[in-house]
């Protein structure tokens, strides 16, 4: 059996029995690199190698989590929540229909702003999601909806739209890396090529709203106290403050082009302010760290699983032995090249990391297949988006879970994981496929 179908397998396989996903990586790692030919020694030292790529991240979200506690210790995301819980406290249950479907555009349009007009990715989750559980958990609703909103709004506009973070996967990954691979790509319009893709996208977020989840869905209301109802003071001065330290942390990101140093401003404005005393500092500090550091876990050893991947050598004999099945056969071809990128990603995490992957393969066999190449790029990229809705190792699984999980009440596999794959990667594989076909 081929190296990463195994890993990737055995990965899937252990997160699905809620093995926490840290240790479901490792043990893929394992597995595939073995069955790769590396032994032990040559498996771990791959691993070991690919840790470091993930550090970066792993640091970014530490901070970010500090900053995202001290924007709590303002009382700013509380504020909402308590504007929103008094109108549901207000009103009777038609006019709490209408609230539950701006809370839903609210976040939606959050997540989708931090890809691009505010380009933080998930770092607002856990700064605004938990402190508004309790309204929605008044509302009874269902959480695995919100989870597959978010996710929408985290993958949808950088796949689409080549701005903030659509800039640099469209024009410096896909692209390039396309360019790279032997196809001219003047002229292509990046947008056109992921147009009906990201249909797709937009097909299985309605189905989730629309049908799936519509229903209510009751949740332990003594959690959710204990764990976000805290009494948080604030006044117009702590708001203004909060106000400015998230404006300063966003031009600092822009300017310096570094989350890490952004989050460190934001954080200092509000030790200097006074809305995070001094002596306090460090303990929220500490507090934020431990809040994203599963995340940044589960992202350094997704890096060193996707090193011992890319060790094996065993995706390009992936996609060789998928060559063979093809022939010439443009239909089956583009349908294998689309599975394939939803095997990568699923297992590394990253769909920035897995074009790189992919690209110097596909694009070769797309054009021996006689796609266009405003094809190749629709396949090429969205191979590369598949399987970041879905899998259990992606910052845009894992950022909703980090929000909505905040008082134990929400599973990161099975109302995250599973429900994002199912809404997101079936309709994009049907659309990518049918725009590789008309494109």
């Amino acid at each position: 059996m081929n190296a990463v179908i195994a890993a990737v397998g055995i990965m899937l396989a252990l997160s699905l029995c809620r093995v926490h996903v840290v240790v479901a990586l490792i043990v893929g790692a394992l597995a595939g690199g073995l069955l790769g030919g590396l032994g032990v020694e040559g498996t771990l030292q791959a691993f070991n190698q690919g840790l470091g790529g993930g550090a970066t991240v792993a640091l970014s979200y530490a901070l970010l989590g500090a900053f995202a506690v001290a924007i709590a210790k303002s009382g700013l995301a509380h504020a909402l929540a308590d504007k929103a819980l008094a109108l549901v406290d207000k009103q009777q249950a038609g006019a709490g229909g209408v609230l539950k479907w701006l809370l839903i555009a609210l976040l939606l349009v959050v997540a989708i702003s931090s890809q691009n007009l505010v380009p933080i990715h998930i770092a607002f989750i856990p700064l605004l999601v938990p402190p508004l559980l309790y309204v929605l958990s008044k509302l009874q609703l269902d959480r695995r909806l919100i989870a597959c909103v978010l996710t929408f709004g985290l993958i949808t506009p950088y796949m689409f739209l080549p701005v903030g973070f659509g800039g640099i996967f469209l024009n410096e990954i896909l692209l390039a890396n396309v360019a790279r691979s032997g196809v001219d790509v003047t002229g292509i319009s990046i947008t056109q090529a992921m147009a009906i893709p990201a249909l797709g996208m937009l097909f299985g977020l309605l189905v989730a709203v629309l049908f799936s989840y519509r229903g209510k869905r009751v949740y332990d209301l003594e959690k959710v106290a204990q764990a976000e109802r805290v009494d948080v003071q604030y006044n117009p001065l702590s708001l203004l403050v909060a106000g400015l330290a998230i404006a300063a942390a966003f031009v600092v990101q822009l300017w310096l082009d570094s989350m890490i140093i952004g989050a460190l401003v934001g954080f200092v404005i509000f030790s200097v302010s006074g809305v995070v005393r001094w002596k306090e500092a460090d303990d929220l500090f500490t507090e934020g760290m431990k809040m994203m550091a599963m995340i940044g876990f589960i992202m350094i050893a997704a890096a060193g699983f996707a090193e011992v991947m890319k060790t094996t050598g065993e995706v390009k004999a992936l996609v060789d032995s998928s060559a063979e099945l093809i022939g010439h056969n443009k239909a089956v071809g583009a349908l294998l090249m689309l599975l394939v990128g939803l095997l990568v990603t699923m297992g590394i995490g990253s769909s920035f990391s897995t074009i790189p992957i992919i690209a110097a393969i596909f694009v070769p066999l797309g054009v021996q297949l006689g796609f266009s190449p405003l094809a190749i790029v629709c396949i090429v990229g969205t191979a590369g988006a598949l399987g970041d809705a879905g899998s259990p190792a992606s910052d845009s699984t894992l950022g909703p879970t980090s929000g909505l999980n905040a008082d134990g009440q929400h599973n990161h596999i099975w109302d995250s994981v599973v429900p994002t794959f199912l809404h997101y990667n079936l309709p994009l594989l049907a659309f990518g496929w049918a725009a590789a076909m008309l494109l």
